[in-house]
């Protein structure tokens, strides 16, 4: 596999209440793939009237969130105030930094009347100079993001830079981030703009310079070259990469270039000093391990 360095199946686990993800990275093969530390990719999961997802408040430092989806609709709460309705094709950055705490939960329409809800929640480690900087939020909609448009293909340029276009999501590092369509028979050229690149595959199947890859896989790229993503039949790909960042330290919801800054994030969470969201109350606990 000339064009593929790693091949990374993602694998299931449970968050409970019946509710899976193929969780990507990190990966025993892979820890990241640029500044992306954590790929999950949740769904298509369908709610029956009257249930939904509900992840209640927890904290995060030293990375950047995108929830980014397919179908459904969520609702985005913060401590520092934000309130967002999440929905298909927009992104929603939400960067930590020192500290914020957050939620996400169906709203209250599609509660009622159900829903499936289909995506990826990827987190992106911030640079070690930017690891305690404030928190923020930002919201783009869909139709303020750039759309590539190829032959049978739509690259829909989610944060950073690709063949001319730039999002205008603020980055703090070499970041991309694209969500791809391909229409049956589509072939498009992926240019090595970036110091590390991955495909993963959302639904269908794809080849990478002739070699296969299928859905739930992650296809991390050869340092250089141009590689062509073909496909038969109509499929899904999340396209990620830029530079990489170093080493990092990932303890449940944290993540930092220092251990003791991991140390001291358990420590103020344990003692609620890392915010609250106005209107709940319930959050989740800082696990034994």
């Amino acid at each position: 596999m000339n064009s593929i360095e790693t091949l990374v199946r993602g694998r299931a686990a449970d968050l409970g209440d019946g509710f899976t993800v193929l969780r990507v990275l990190p990966h025993a093969a892979r820890r990241s793939v640029g500044p992306f530390v954590f790929v999950d990719h949740f769904g298509p999961t369908a709610f029956a009237p009257g249930r939904g997802m509900d992840v209640p408040p927890h904290p995060h430092i030293g990375l950047a969130t995108v929830t980014y989806l397919f179908d459904g609709a969520l609702v985005h709460r913060d401590s520092i105030g934000s309130v967002q309705r999440i929905e298909p094709g927009a992104v929603n950055w939400m960067v930590a930094g020192r500290g914020i705490v957050h939620s996400e939960r169906t709203p209250d329409e599609e509660r009622q009347r159900g829903q499936v809800l289909h995506g990826m929640q990827i987190w992106v480690a911030l640079p070690v100079e930017r690891e305690d900087d404030p928190p923020c939020f930002a919201h783009h909609p869909a139709a303020t993001l750039p759309t590539i448009e190829r032959p049978g293909a739509r690259i829909h340029l989610l944060i950073g830079r690709l063949l001319g276009a730039s999002s205008p999501v603020a980055m703090h590092s070499d970041t991309l981030y694209c969500a791809v369509e391909l229409d049956a028979d589509a072939q498009v050229s992926i240019p090595p703009e970036h110091a590390e690149r991955a495909m993963y595959v959302v639904d269908g199947r794809v080849s990478i310079d002739g070699e296969p890859v299928e859905a739930g896989q992650l296809a991390v790229l050869a340092a250089s070259g141009t590689v062509e993503l073909a496909t038969r039949r109509p499929a899904r790909v999340m396209l990620l990469g830029g530079a990489p960042l170093g080493p990092r330290v990932v303890w449940w919801n944290f993540v930092s270039s220092r251990a003791e800054r991991i140390e001291r994030a358990k420590a103020d969470w344990a003692a609620q000093r890392l915010g609250r969201i106005e209107g709940e109350t319930e959050f989740i606990p800082l696990p034994e391990r």
